[in-house]
């Protein structure tokens, strides 16, 4: 395992600030919470596979934009620790066009149900209709914010010299 550097903890911090800004942004159009949730900061999710350093910013963005979600303290939990399971999955995925997966499948699987358990308050035929109905919305949108978006960043940060220097030679192979 590699040190955690001085820029790997100014890179998280960028990514915190920027998931969080983008998110509180993303609320005034009603697309952070809403029924269909596209949230553009999902995109950032894909980083950890370039920089390992920005898994802790992706945690902290999304617990700071998540204060705001109208789930309450289980989305600010288990939605934070969604992100953070998707963003250690990220970091070992072998390639880059498989980077998204972990994000939308993590996000799929933990939070419908507890957004469903938000609006119903029981489980019942109406918790899983919720359930489903939630899930589906999720991948919706995670897939436009993780394999649309987040395949431009991953494609486009390594063309930039400044991240270029960054990013492990390992890496790099694999975005060609």
């Amino acid at each position: 395992m590699r040190k955690f550097t001085t820029k790997d903890l100014t890179l998280a911090a960028v990514v915190a600030a920027i998931y969080a800004v983008m998110c509180y942004f993303g609320s005034i159009f009603g697309l952070t919470f809403g029924p269909v949730q596209i949230r553009f900061a999902e995109a950032l999710t894909v980083l950890p596979f370039l920089f390992p350093g920005t898994a802790p910013g992706l945690m902290l963005g999304c617990l700071i934009a998540n204060l705001l979600s109208p789930y309450g303290p289980v989305d600010i939990i288990f939605g934070t620790l969604a992100t953070a399971i998707a963003a250690a999955i990220t970091m070992k995925m072998p390639r880059w066009y498989l980077a998204a997966l972990p994000p939308i499948l993590v996000n799929m699987l933990i939070l419908p149900p507890i957004w469903s358990w938000a609006e119903v308050g029981t489980v019942n035929g109406a918790f899983w209709a919720a359930c489903g109905f939630n899930a589906v919305t999720f991948a919706v949108g995670e897939i436009i914010a993780c394999y649309v978006l987040g395949t431009i960043l991953l494609k486009a940060l390594p063309k930039i010299r400044f991240f270029r220097t960054m990013i492990p030679e390992r890496r790099l192979a694999h975005i060609k």
